[in-house]
This record gives structure tokens, sequence and C-alpha cells, in this order.
């Protein structure tokens, strides 16, 4: 019996380093959920986060394969669009094939923050792109959109994003680190992060190693002071390109809808 194991363990090894190198990290599970708000018309968001693309591959063909079947108003995407190669141009042929009625909206995370484009309002706007930093605009007359940047050394822009918001207006806040969440939750009652890939790597029995910037989040809905805040897995993997137990996500969620498809 024993001779059988000594078989079979480095076998199952093998299969679970396979699955998660090749098949987890392409496997995008989309996930439907409602948020409930005072909207004449529902608003159904795509929110992606985490792409760290190095360009136009099979992940990124099925994301846009995803994202064209789903049809959402607006598509928000919460930072961390490059990998770790700093080259730009890589990120251009997956973000130029996104699009949304309402528009393709994007906060930057900490990895564009340690290497931007020179003037990377132009560099969004030429992928059609609305680049949001510290600032707030209407998705639609009664629906804004703030964006908020920083890293976890020092407290987001809050007061200067929310003063051109109309006072009847819904608010939706957009930012890359969740722990965000702990100064904007009173004042807004929708939030979107990610930075957390929801672990990458789930050991059972463990919990799961986060990255700073973090705080208390891990990935889905959480609640706080009366706001809701939805923090995504992500697409793409950082620091391994491999993921266990926790594959990539697309979250779709209704505002203004009880219902979920």
């Amino acid at each position: 019996m024993w001779q059988f194991f000594l078989i079979l363990l480095p076998a199952a090894a093998l299969l679970i380093v396979v699955y998660a190198f090749l098949v987890e990290p392409y496997r995008i599970e989309v996930t439907h959920s409602s948020v409930e708000a005072p909207l004449a018309t529902p608003l159904r968001i795509a929110h992606v986060s985490d792409l760290h693309t190095s360009g136009l591959g099979r992940r990124e063909r099925k994301l846009i394969r995803l994202l064209e079947a789903e049809q959402p108003d607006v598509i928000l995407i919460t930072g961390d669009t490059r990998d770790r190669s700093n080259d730009y141009e890589k990120i251009r042929p997956v973000l130029s094939h996104l699009r949304a009625p309402l528009g393709v909206w994007l906060v930057r995370g900490n990895s564009e923050l340690h290497v931007s484009p020179r003037d990377g309002a132009a560099f969004y706007s030429q992928l059609g792109v609305q680049f949001l930093k510290n600032e707030a605009r209407p998705l639609r007359p009664d629906v804004w959109l703030v964006g908020l940047e920083g890293d976890s050394e020092g407290p987001v822009k809050l007061d200067t994003a929310l003063s051109s918001i109309p006072l009847d207006a819904y608010v939706i806040a957009a930012f890359h680190l969740p722990v965000f969440f702990d100064e904007v939750a009173e004042y807004v009652p929708l939030a979107f992060a990610g930075h957390t890939h929801g672990g990458q790597i789930r050991v059972p029995f463990a919990a799961p190693q986060l990255p700073r910037g973090s705080g208390r989040y891990v990935g889905g809905w959480y609640t706080q002071r009366g706001s809701r805040m939805y923090v995504s897995r992500g697409i793409g993997t950082s620091v391994l390109p491999i993921r266990f137990r926790c594959a990539p996500e697309l979250p779709i969620i209704t505002v203004g809808s009880s219902e979920v498809r």
C-alpha cells in the first residue's frame, strides 16, 4: 500500500502545479450581484481589476468576450493594469478593445504609480478610457463616479474629489487599495476596489497572504457605516503567474435593482 502512495503523491502534486499554472489563472469566473439604490434606471457595472497584462493573450481575449456577452453600461477599472515589464504599450491593445455605452473608467493602482506614462490622461484618452485622479465626473446626471488615487502611506484626497458632486446625485467611489474604504465609507454609498487578488493562492486551513494596503479586506462584499464595497479578486496574477483555489473574477454589479442575472 505504501508503494501506491509513493507513486500517487508526486502525481497529485504535479497535477496541482499544472492546474495552478495552466488552468485556474485563465478560468475567469463571472459573478453577479445587485445593490439597492434610488435610481430611476438600473446601472449595470463591470468591475475589472488587476489585469497585470503583458498583451492581448489568452486571458485577455477571454475577458473581452465575457464583457461583450455581459453588455455592461459601464466598465470600471480599479488599477494595476500593467505587468512587471513597465511597458505601457502592452496595455494599449487590451484597453482599446474595451467598450461600454457610458464609458470605460480607470483609476490607477500601486503598479501604475511606480511607473507612469509622462502624460497619463493623454495616454488613456488615446485608448478611449476616462482617467480619474482624485476627481469626480458624471456617469449620467443622477450617478457620479469619484476616482481616488494614493498609496498606503497617506490618506486619499476625498474632500477635493467630492466637492463638485451635486447633493442629490448617487455617488460611486473607485480606488485600488481596499484599505481606503475605512476613510471613504461614511461619504459614499458604494465603492469598488481591487489589489488583493483574493489572496491568489488559497491554501486550506491557512489565512490568505495579502499585499500591503489590503487591510482586513480579501474579496467580495463588505459593509461599513451604511456603505458597501466590493473587492474583486482581479483578472491577472502578481509575483507568481499562478492561482490556486482563487480563480480570476469579473464582477457584474447591477445598481438600483434587486434582480441578479
